[in-house]
């Protein structure tokens, strides 16, 4: 039983050891990024600052309102700043579980998992962003005055740009999977009409509801799940390596 324990222990260990660096890292990163967080503000403010009408404004109704604004933006920028760090302290905890010839795409997972994860936010800033308040802001007139809050666009800003880096690791996600043998193109490809039912499903859910930003998100999310098909073709776990 002892045995049985102390492997378990272990892992636990080196959980924590990872999660500790990953936390230390983020706690780093976090105030050099909240040192320039007006700046940062500024970049995130754009997209909607450019539809904006004359009149309008942003505004905050609680006293720590623009305080916790610029925490949670900033905490979030560390997220993507440090991204590579997370990226690597996961590889590194999973390793172990791999074979040898596995072991060997560490460095490729962390660069196009961090560089997936920051295409997919910058794909969000320039291209979702810019019709999403365009569609906000058209139901302003003479007597109705769009007045944001901070924490209010902050918090949509930043959860979509979130969402978007995530789902543009699926590539990566399925370059994984597909490597353990969990998945494979033609698991992927057969399933192919139910999973593009679910993209806009999700579009609908986690987008506000107009239909181009709906569309926006499902189709850049539909065309990497055919990049995932692609991938797990000639990445995949072989027939062989299974036996």
């Amino acid at each position: 039983m002892t045995d049985e324990k102390q492997p378990f222990v272990a892992h636990l260990k080196e959980l924590r050891d990872r999660i500790l660096v990953c936390v230390i890292a983020l706690a780093i990163a976090f105030v050099v990024i909240f040192y320039f967080k007006e700046r940062l503000f500024e970049i995130l403010m754009q997209p909607f600052v450019k539809v904006m009408p004359e009149k309008s404004s942003f505004i905050f109704t609680y006293v720590t309102e623009a305080f916790l604004t610029y925490f949670k933006m900033s905490i979030v920028a560390a997220i993507f700043v440090t991204s590579p760090v997370i990226l690597y302290e996961f590889w590194m905890f999973v390793s172990p579980g791999l074979y040898e010839n596995e072991k060997r795409y560490a460095l490729p997972f962390i660069v196009f998992g961090s560089l997936c994860f920051i295409l997919g936010a910058i794909f969000c800033y320039f291209v979702v962003m810019p019709y999403l308040y365009r569609f906000f802001v058209s139901y302003a007139s003479e007597f109705v005055i769009p007045m944001p809050d901070l924490k209010g666009y902050m918090s949509l800003t930043l959860r979509m740009l979130i969402i978007f880096g995530l789902i543009f690791e699926l590539p990566l996600i399925a370059f994984f999977l597909s490597r353990i043998g969990l998945i494979n193109h033609r698991l992927l490809s057969s399933k192919r009409r139910y999973a593009i039912l679910a993209i806009f499903i999700l579009s609908a859910i986690i987008t506000p509801p107009d239909v181009t930003s709906q569309i926006l998100l499902a189709i850049p999310l539909w065309g990497l799940y055919e990049l995932s098909i692609i991938i797990t073709r000639f990445f995949g776990r072989k027939v062989k390596e299974d036996g």
